[in-house]
């Protein structure tokens, strides 16, 4: 066959410029020129019709970060990432199973939810984390980004993308503060505490969930979203409260005997909220009070500093040790397991000890309690 060697030199010293349109690369002669066309194909490309291609495929092409599509949502990280979380739920606790939730609406959906989760480059992740890290929140920074690691994995799992872009930035994050140790009120105080309690003048809601989770040392999620129909016989002799285990840290049913004052604190309580599902109802995204609620009002108690919701379950135990009641008892109604012989007890042991240990606590706070 003969060459037209003009064509061939046209051809070596000719550019690749993408159509635009069909998903393959024409050669357009650096200077200018054209080719002979076929008179049944095509007419040349001039050179606005070759800008406008270029300009159409300029975001296909760049590089370092990612980018939002509208088609195909199945593929978006916030699709994978809700489909991670609906899956893995039942896993956690219900006051875990928020926390997370929470941390994946604002902290990641916000971020990266739109973008397609195959495109997201390790510095966009490590962006994202640095803004949770310049609000103070270092350790939340390196929880969110495991959270980020499993959704990225449950990705590579599901198709959906290649690799964990997570594993690069792991060391880039800042380290860990050292951890606080949650203030207990010392034993010595809380008689002064518990008439500060007595004269707060804020919410009457608020007021007696401090009460009630004083008497009772329960965690603050398990107090958070109780339900009225956990508690059973408040009007009899063995009042008590049955928080499921769904709700418990260790997913085990635990109980709570009442004392009278528990009792006492509970029908005032059912005066405000008793045709409401939960104790403490209010108008947020988990329709109950938030985490702070109860710390802000030790604050405005005056103990900033001083005490924190979580340390009255230390108080609570180091005062019943001193008094020297069994050891089994107080580890049981604390809710904790070590995973030894001691720890598999069967949830309703020692119940009546139990009942009286908890009626003792809750004359100690009165000051009427009788030495052991």
């Amino acid at each position: 066959m003969p060459t037209n060697r003009k064509s061939e030199r046209q051809f070596k010293k000719s550019v690749p410029t993408y159509n635009g349109g069909e998903g393959f690369y024409i050669f357009v002669p650096a200077n200018g020129g054209g080719f002979s066309q076929p008179r049944s194909g095509p007419p040349p490309l001039d050179a606005d019709a070759i800008r406008r291609a270029q300009t159409a495929i300029a975001p296909f092409i760049e590089r370092g970060q990612p980018r939002k599509r509208p088609a195909a949502p199945q593929a978006t990280f916030e699709f994978v990432a809700n489909e991670w979380f609906e899956i893995n739920k039942e896993r956690w606790v219900e006051t875990y199973r928020c926390r997370l939730r929470s941390r994946l609406d604002e902290d990641l959906l916000a971020e990266l939810g739109g973008f397609f989760i195959d495109e997201i480059e390790p510095l966009t992740v490590l962006s994202t984390m640095r803004a949770i890290e310049q609000r103070g929140a270092v350790e939340s920074a390196k929880r969110i980004l495991n959270m980020a690691s499993s959704i990225f994995r449950y990705g590579v799992a599901t198709g959906r993308c290649l690799r964990d872009p997570t594993s690069d930035i792991k060391g880039a994050l800042r380290p860990p503060l050292p951890p606080k140790r949650r203030t207990a009120l010392p034993a010595k105080e809380l008689p002064s505490f518990m008439q500060a309690l007595a004269d707060y003048d804020g919410d009457e809601i608020t007021k007696l969930g401090l009460r009630i989770l004083v008497l009772t040392f329960v965690r603050t999620g398990e107090l958070r979203f109780a339900k009225w129909s956990e508690f059973e016989n408040l009007d009899g002799d063995e009042p008590l409260w049955r928080i499921p285990a769904e709700r418990m840290k260790l997913r085990r049913p635990h109980l709570v005997p009442l004392s009278s004052q528990a009792v006492s604190a509970l029908g005032a309580l059912r005066k405000l909220t008793g045709k409401k599902l939960v104790l403490f109802p209010a108008p947020t995204k988990l329709g109950v009070i938030s985490e702070n609620t109860l710390l802000f009002a030790l604050y405005r108690m005056g103990y900033h500093n001083r005490a924190t919701v979580h340390g009255f379950r230390a108080t609570a135990s180091t005062v019943l040790n001193e008094a020297q009641f069994n050891r089994d008892w107080i580890e049981i109604q604390l809710a904790h397991c070590d995973g030894s012989i001691r720890g598999a007890y069967n949830f309703a042991e020692w119940l009546p000890g139990r009942r009286d240990m908890m009626s003792w606590w809750a004359d100690s706070l009165d000051g009427v309690a009788a030495h052991r």
